[in-house]
């Protein structure tokens, strides 16, 4: 491999020849060698849009000249159009601050700055420290990061998957608004309910999180940024915070503010530790969603069975015709690594000492990772799964009509007691409920068809 010598602070480096990033980058590729986890992409698109939004302010307010700064900025572009993939090479585990990424950037993004200007036909030097990161810091750019990258991936790839998780979901509820079928609480037989409100509760869930997550992600348009080092905002031009937002909420579409309190906005995520929180009800909701569908799949001849769902591979690599509700356990799998990442959030976001949370890579791992995967299995699970779930007409009558508890619909005429007599008597002596209450000689044969119709128990108007 060809290599070239950069030099930094510390003194000079070999930099593999093809690549863009420079001194620090490099310390940085080669002392942390831990994992395979690296800075997620979605992070190096919102840091381009942040370094150029920086650029941009700084022309406007005549921190860094027009040359060097539009060259900044068309760099970034690079960046954001995917031409300069393979330059941003760190490990999540590295310093808490998130330093080194930030210096990548700002390594990658000067030397491109420098070739376009170069292109032009000028020989002008291009400094990641002094232009790239004028007016910022590390301790204020990247708890930015967190936040933009959070709220533009939760609107633009997490919302369009539940919205269409929740239409599939519905539209299975108002198709089968009209089969009845037994209710069932703590695993036992309950009262009747349709296949169509089943449904309507996991449509239900999905819009609520929605609705809960729209409004946890307004916590996240106020912006650490114009805080430098510690909050106080050192080197950074008066009212860079306020054009900064300004701008950046031009390029991106959103609207951002500044944090009204940079000292908290450096050191706290406990914003970040709320959305999450909001992730993970998600997450919890769909465990239920995937649970109860993969139940009431259970079978085909030996469970529940009221459902069917499609059979997508083979499921046993010992067992001939066996097929598993295979979207139903990476759903729950995802839920799983949700809820772990929410601890590890929460916990990362309580060690705040002093000025600085220095548990942001891994906070920024977790929680794109949640907001990517959540995305990706509710896509899969609408696509793989509920689309193509069909109601078991024969095996919800079957169970419907077996069910004792249907004796609750004789509670108003004979009270409670009586009601429970009646059931555990057919149940004793192998009658029919019908039966064994004619027998009791509390109804008639009219009045237990007029009370017992499962439609009415469940609600359904005629």
């Amino acid at each position: 491999m060809e290599y070239r010598i950069e030099r930094d602070s510390m003194g000079e480096v070999k930099v593999p020849a093809d690549k863009l990033w420079g001194a620090q980058t490099q310390r940085s590729f080669e002392n942390f060698q831990i994992g395979t986890e690296k800075i997620p992409a979605e992070l190096v698109t919102v840091f381009a849009y942040l370094k150029k939004a920086a650029a941009l302010v700084n022309k406007e307010l005549g921190a860094v000249d027009g040359d060097r700064a539009d060259a900044i900025a068309a760099a970034c572009d690079d960046v954001l159009a995917g031409k300069l993939d393979g330059n941003f090479p760190l490990a999540v585990w590295m310093t808490g601050s998130g330093t080194q990424f930030n210096m990548n950037m700002n390594e990658v993004i000067a030397h491109r700055a420098m070739q376009l200007l170069q292109e032009q036909g000028k020989d002008v030097n291009v400094h990641p420290n002094d232009h790239v990161n004028h007016s910022q810091s590390s301790n204020d750019i990247f708890p930015t990061s967190l936040h933009v990258a959070s709220l533009l991936l939760i609107k633009n790839q997490l919302f369009p998957a539940m919205d269409t998780l929740y239409h599939a979901l519905h539209a299975k509820a108002e198709e089968y608004a009209d089969i009845v079928k037994i209710g069932r609480t703590h695993l036992q037989d309950a009262t009747p309910l349709t296949l169509g409100q089943e449904f309507s509760g996991w449509a239900r869930m999905i819009e609520r999180n929605k609705e809960m997550l729209e409004r946890g992600i307004d916590f996240l348009r106020d912006l650490a940024m114009g805080g430098t080092a510690v909050g106080t905002g050192i080197n950074c031009p008066a009212g860079y915070d306020v054009k900064f937002a300004e701008t950046l909420s031009q390029l991106t579409g959103e609207a951002f503010h500044t944090a009204p309190n940079k000292f908290h906005a450096l050191t706290s995520k406990d914003e970040l530790v709320v959305v999450h929180g909001m992730l993970k009800a998600l997450a919890c909701d769909l465990m239920k969603i995937a649970n109860d569908v993969r139940w009431l799949a259970s079978g085909p001849r030996c469970g529940i069975g009221e459902i069917t769902i499609p059979e997508n591979e083979p499921g046993s690599s010992i067992m001939p015709s066996k097929v598993n509700p295979t979207q139903c356990e990476a759903m729950t799998m995802v839920a799983v690594q949700v809820m772990g990442n929410d601890a590890t959030v929460g916990i990362a976001a309580s060690q705040g000492n002093f000025e600085l949370n220095v548990f942001m890579p891994v906070i920024a791992y977790n929680m794109v990772q949640s907001i990517r995967i959540l995305s990706d299995v509710m896509d899969s699970f609408c696509r793989h799964c509920v689309v193509g779930i069909q109601p078991n007409l024969k095996k919800i009558d079957y169970n419907l009509h077996q069910s004792l508890i249907l004796v609750t619909g004789l509670v108003p005429l004979v009270g409670y007691d009586k009601a429970c007599t009646i059931a555990k008597t057919a149940a004793k002596e192998g009658l029919t409920l019908r039966e064994s209450a004619i027998a009791s000689g509390l109804v008639t044969g009219e009045q237990f068809d007029a009370a017992m119709d499962p439609a009415k128990l469940a609600g359904v108007k005629a």
